[in-house]
């Protein structure tokens, strides 16, 4: 599955692949074969960091 382009669209897609399917984002990064920091950055750059307490991007 190709992620969004559009940093909001990601933030979307994670938090609601995280709610649904998987326990933390390191499960999601490797089931998806996408890379954790790229994603973490992108998000940062909108203001939302991942929250490992609240499994979501806040």
């Amino acid at each position: 599955m190709a992620l969004p382009k559009d940093n909001f669209l990601l933030l979307s897609v994670i938090n609601t692949k995280l709610r649904d399917s998987y326990s933390n984002l390191d499960a999601l990064c490797e089931d998806l074969n996408e890379n954790k920091e790229d994603i973490a950055a992108r998000l940062l750059s909108v203001g939302y960091s991942y929250d490992e307490s609240l499994n979501q991007f806040v």
